[in-house]
């Protein structure tokens, strides 16, 4: 069965740092490039941060980086997908998602990519709250 789950979540004042993880568990997953996308209130979901399938490759949208750290740790059948969130900005508030590539096996190094389209398993999100 394929699960996403994410955690990490809360409240936390601008300019301060939280840290996101996403379980992702089924046959694939530790195949898959993985990424994170978030949703800010009244927007669009938009793309934040992608890993390659081995972790040695990551993307950023420019909002975020020098800030935003993705990483990943992949074990049989599992991984599990961190976000490291610093220098956190009101802006930032919004549900942040966890999602997989649509397409395993793809290779070591290849980055997922920033289109929503390319990711065909997604968690429910976790809120990420930036208080000024």
């Amino acid at each position: 069965q394929v699960q996403l789950v994410e955690s990490g979540g809360g409240l936390v004042q601008a300019g301060g740092s939280l840290r996101l993880s996403c379980a992702a568990s089924g046959p694939t997953f530790s195949s898959r490039a993985m990424g994170w996308f978030r949703q800010p209130p009244g927007k669009e979901r938009e793309f934040v941060a992608g890993i390659s399938r081995s972790g040695g490759s990551t993307e950023y949208a420019d909002s975020v980086k020098g800030r935003f750290t993705i990483s990943r740790d992949n074990a049989e059948n599992t991984v599990t997908v961190y976000l490291q969130m610093n220098s956190l900005e009101p802006e930032e508030t919004a549900v942040y998602y966890c999602a997989a590539h649509f397409a395993p096996y793809m290779g070591y190094d290849v980055l997922p990519g920033t289109g929503q389209t390319l990711y065909h398993y997604w968690g429910q999100g976790t809120q990420v709250t930036v208080s000024s």
